[in-house]
């Protein structure tokens, strides 16, 4: 059994070691995007308080939609609890576009752009760089191989715990240790057998949430599992340009001085008809209170406290927060980065391992052993 495990391991890492080590790579430089993106775009954040109080949301939209193309609409704000920052005013068109707009000033600082470098590591990390969903229907081959890799990344790191598995505690205590004074064979393979070993939790908790992108079968499944059903509208992507429609903002204000005078020193967003107000949970990242109102005379006509939201209906939260590692905070979110940056490791120190065993039978003429003999034996 052992020698079949050795097999899957080292036959499934062989073609898809590369492309592990470009998500796991990828979705590490992703962990602590929004704060190293805060700091770029600092002077882009920056509201000027010295100017007095700030401009009602009517006449702030009154001065961004004046400088905006045929077309593209104010779609939503979100404002900071922190006076310091500038409102992010979204846009219908492109996707996900916005400004950052100086709310005492009116003064448009600068679109909301996500780093170029961010933007590279994202679509590596859930396209391989193959960003363009086919028009025709056609396979998504970027999506499709990460995917494939991710299926592949939890049988070997499933086999390789299982070649791993000491038989006594003082194997175990040598099998999570990394020989620094051995030699640099031994020292890889140290690394390879007790990196892959610390990180494999959260490398498994990352695979197996990171499906429910690439798979819609996988997500079906996944969602139903937890009693979250699936409806064509939440599949939907956007991308292309939105249909115009008229949105009256002048409620927004009101609104705003509602929902902030009840939560303070909380994030709050507000589209057409809508607004959220961002909590801070532990498990999940996305948690928010969601209430909507008459655009007409700004009245509150429904709430949904995600306190009162059924487990089933919080689970894309989680699942968002476990694949991310931000449901426990800054602890967890450090270690999933460690654990991503091992997983981006691990391809390259079994090659290592591999090429050396091929060279040694090269040179010795002995048959390498196929029984796992790189995990677990260390002595």
């Amino acid at each position: 059994m052992k020698r079949l495990f050795f097999q899957l391991h080292l036959w499934l890492s062989i073609p898809a070691g590369i492309i592990i080590s470009l998500i796991c790579f990828s979705g590490a430089m992703l962990v602590f995007e929004k704060e190293i993106t805060a700091l770029l775009q600092h002077d882009l954040r920056k509201a000027d308080q010295s100017a007095g109080s700030p401009l009602p949301i009517s006449d702030i939209f009154d001065t961004v939609g004046r400088t905006l193309p045929e077309g593209v609409e104010i779609t939503g704000v979100e404002i900071s609890p922190d006076p310091a920052i500038a409102y992010r005013v979204n846009l219908s068109y492109p996707n996900r576009a916005s400004l950052w707009v100086d709310q005492y000033t009116g003064h448009i600082n600068g679109p909301g752009k996500r780093p170029a470098f961010f933007r590279l590591m994202f679509e590596m990390h859930r396209w391989l760089l193959d960003s363009k969903r086919p028009a025709d229907g056609s396979i998504w081959w970027g999506k499709t191989i990460v995917g494939i890799a991710t299926l592949a990344m939890l049988i070997i790191l499933a086999t390789g715990l299982l070649l791993w598995w000491p038989r006594s505690r003082k194997a175990l205590h040598r099998s999570l240790s990394i020989p620094l004074r051995k030699g640099w064979p031994k020292f890889w393979l140290g690394l390879h057998d007790a990196a892959g070993a610390y990180a494999a939790l959260f490398l498994i908790a990352m695979a197996v949430t990171g499906l429910t992108w690439s798979f819609r079968w996988y997500n079906d499944g996944f969602y139903r599992l937890f009693g979250v059903a699936k409806t064509e509208s939440a599949r939907k992507h956007g991308g292309g340009k939105a249909e115009a429609k008229e949105i009256s903002y002048i409620q927004w204000q009101t609104v705003y001085d509602l929902l902030a005078a009840a939560n303070e020193g909380r994030t709050i967003s507000i589209s057409d008809g809508k607004a959220s107000v961002q909590l801070k949970n532990s498990i999940n990242s996305r948690a928010a209170d969601k209430y909507t109102f008459n655009p007409r005379n700004g009245e509150i006509t429904g709430s949904e406290p995600y306190a009162a939201l059924q487990k089933s209906s919080k689970m894309r939260g989680i699942i968002y927060s476990v694949h991310t590692g931000s449901w426990g905070g800054i602890i967890t979110r450090i270690l999933a980065f460690l654990a991503a940056m091992t997983g981006a490791i691990l391809p390259v120190t079994g090659y290592y391992l591999w090429l050396r065993r091929i060279l040694r039978h090269k040179h010795t003429g002995v048959s390498p052993r196929s029984n796992g003999g790189g995990h677990g034996g260390r002595s």
